[in-house]
């Protein structure tokens, strides 16, 4: 397979599998779906940081377009300022329930669920372009750079899609129609992937930096969004369950990492 369908493949991994896999996850029992969501969550932030510091930072640093360490180093802490001016301005959001705290009150309320909708899947949209675009970057850096940045988008990608489909369901779409928009938002990854493909062979000098605001968004979604939604248990058996959730997380990426190099 030529790079490109590599590419797309991949985007449609993370992209519109997820979106039936938090599809199925929702045909669960809701006690169900309340018991298991955090241990997703914990997976996702292993995945995450794991992604971020033990392979994406460190071909950024290694790229040979780099000629100062502090440009990439810079480039992560404008990234992380970023993303947490774009989730002020409710573009970007990465919920993980229907109960919280920007969507809760939406969500009892019940109203203006069109317009919801339509503020789900362009600010999905966006997000699923970009996570497209660092996808096609790493690919491009080397292969097994670009599996790894797949499995951390996907590993979050599902509990995301599956907190959206809680907050449609409860603005009174149907699932069918949650569904379709989900899927909708969701191909825009290969868009950017085919993007990234066609743009960045000539600009190879890009690169480096965008794989920088890629170890960004990861660790932005790890510690500001999946992070705190934790602390919520604090007993010791449940903090236990959640640091081997995490380092499962961790684990899954150095394997892949050590497996493809």
């Amino acid at each position: 397979m030529s790079l490109l369908g590599w590419i797309i493949f991949f985007c449609l991994i993370g992209g519109v599998l997820s979106v039936f896999a938090a599809a199925t996850f929702l045909l669960l029992s809701e006690n169900l779906r309340k018991r298991l969501l955090p241990h997703m969550v914990s997976y996702a932030i292993g995945a995450l940081l794991g992604a971020a510091f033990l392979n994406v930072l460190p071909h950024a640093l290694n790229h040979s377009a780099v000629t100062d360490l502090h440009d990439v180093t810079l480039t992560v802490l404008i990234g992380i300022l970023a993303f947490f001016l774009l989730e002020k301005m409710v573009l970007w959001r990465h919920c993980h329930a229907h109960d919280c705290e920007v969507h809760g009150e939406e969500d009892r309320e019940h109203a203006h669920g069109a317009a919801r909708g339509t503020m789900i899947m362009i600010g999905d949209g966006m997000h699923n372009l970009v996570d497209g675009v660092l996808i096609g970057a790493a690919f491009l850096t080397d292969f097994h750079v670009g599996v790894v940045t797949s499995i951390a988008v996907a590993a979050h990608e599902i509990p995301q899609e599956l907190g959206d489909f809680s907050i449609l369901l409860h603005s009174g779409y149907s699932r069918m129609k949650a569904l379709m928009i989900n899927i909708a938002s969701s191909l825009t990854t290969v868009i950017g992937g085919v993007a990234a493909y066609y743009g960045l062979q000539e600009a190879q000098q890009l690169v480096p930096y965008i794989l920088a605001v890629a170890a960004a968004s990861f660790i932005y979604i790890a510690v500001a969004d999946l992070i705190p939604s934790l602390h919520q248990r604090t007993e010791a058996r449940v903090t236990a369950q959640q640091m081997t959730l995490i380092a499962a997380g961790v684990v899954t990426i150095f394997l892949a990492h050590s497996t493809l190099h």
